[in-house]
């Protein structure tokens, strides 16, 4: 096969469906969601699912020592290349955030031996631990550890929100892998997911080529007041970690609006101590994502947010102390792949845009080792992480079989 040149081959769209939906009876909730948070009991069951279809279509399985899950169609020569998402959710996800980028690899490989296609270099599929960070952080941890931004003993070590540890969680469902990290180096990536925001749907579009990823700084912000009487404390006398609060989540809502383009700024969770109606709180925790497209911008929104923390801190006679969870720098994707993705959707006579993705993805980590890129298929009113997170079929096949011929014309590709 020569670059530039599509085969006729396509995707069984209903067997890539049917693994969708089994898949995401694992872990099912109410409402047609899914919650399989990382190194859950749920989550070794999908896992368990994933790698028993691997091992039907006749790939070389590995589990690294952070439980990442690497299949592998060993043809051809070289470095593979690499496909792949993740299959952890959040506790009210849907049945495609991750999934079906996972499970349209697996369809893509399982075509190509229906239809006697041999590629010239092997093919391999990734299911990649903790891409979600809703019970670890960081988000996209195991892609982290997969190409060496973060050791394997500090991955280890990280402790979730229900105080288990990662690693005793890993040996505990059976995914504390012997393959070492860093991991195998593609010749390239190419990750096909959701959009999980409206754009593409609003566009009329059906497929997004990817043109890189938001920054993002995750940050815990910790407010200590003083606890007192709500009926006997004058205002002006209070010490109130709840004002501060207030105060910083409309603060880092204005900025976002103020700077406009691609800055968002969320207040995701906020705990209050103690917690009780006629009580002046004591402390507030309270935890900040804010994203940008370029660097220098999602700097200086981390700058003012740090100093309006001061000036609250001031004003109200309490302390306030920011703890990063998580910093990745904005991502740009290769602009061989971007263009790639635009080309064989032109060729399967697809509606295709450029465009950066909002959300953080496996992808901008394997973006540090290898040619990387991502193709987006739209989501029903933008939802995600959500019960009710929908993409039509006719979508999701389209976007599988854009994921197909990008794959094999990487395999032709000198990069």
């Amino acid at each position: 096969m020569r670059p530039g040149v599509t085969t006729s081959l396509s995707v069984d769209g209903a067997r890539l469906m049917r693994r969708i939906r089994t898949l995401a009876e694992v872990g099912a909730i109410p409402g047609g969601g899914c919650n399989r948070l990382a190194l859950t009991d749920a989550d070794r069951d999908g896992r368990d699912l994933v790698v028993a279809w691997m091992k039907e279509l006749g790939l070389t399985v590995s589990i690294d020592t952070v439980g990442n899950i690497v299949g592998v169609w060993e043809v051809g020569s070289g470095a593979p290349v690499m496909t792949g998402s993740h299959i952890d959710t959040v506790r009210t996800g849907g049945m495609y955030d991750g999934n079906y980028g996972v499970l349209a690899g697996l369809e893509v490989i399982e075509s190509c031996q229906g239809a006697g296609i041999v590629p010239s270099r092997p093919l391999a599929v990734g299911v990649f631990t903790d891409e979600e960070g809703a019970r670890f952080a960081p988000d996209m941890l195991g892609s982290l550890v997969y190409v060496g931004g973060m050791s394997v003993e500090s991955a280890h070590d990280v402790v979730g929100i229900d105080g288990a540890r990662l690693g005793e969680e890993l040996e505990r469902i059976g995914y504390l892998g012997a393959t070492p990290c860093p991991g195998r180096i593609p010749h390239a990536f190419v990750e096909l997911h959701i959009e999980q925001g409206p754009l593409l749907e609003v566009d009329g579009v059906r497929i997004g080529a990817v043109t890189g990823v938001q920054g993002i700084s995750w940050q815990e912000v910790t407010i200590d007041g003083q606890s007192n009487h709500a009926g006997t404390t004058p205002m002006h006398l209070r010490k109130d970690p709840t004002y501060v609060a207030a105060a910083l989540t409309v603060f880092v809502r204005d900025l976002a609006e103020r700077y406009g383009g691609n800055q968002v700024c969320t207040v995701g969770k906020i705990d209050v101590h103690p917690n009780l109606t006629n009580v002046v709180a004591s402390r507030v925790a309270m935890t900040l994502d804010v994203r940008n497209t370029v660097e220098e911008i999602l700097q200086k929104a981390e700058a003012e947010i740090a100093e309006y923390c001061a000036t609250l801190a001031d004003l109200e006679g309490v302390s306030v102390t920011r703890r990063s969870l998580a910093r990745f720098e904005p991502v740009i994707f290769d602009d061989r792949i971007v263009h790639l993705v635009e080309r064989v959707a032109g060729q399967r006579g697809d509606s295709v845009q450029r465009m950066p993705s909002g959300a953080g993805h496996d992808a901008q980590m394997l973006a540090r080792v290898c040619p990387s890129g991502m193709i987006f298929v739209p989501s029903h009113k933008g939802l995600s992480h959500n019960v009710n997170e929908h993409t039509d079929e006719s979508d999701l096949v389209a976007g599988a079989n854009v994921l197909l011929d990008t794959m094999l014309q990487l395999t032709e590709f000198q990069l």
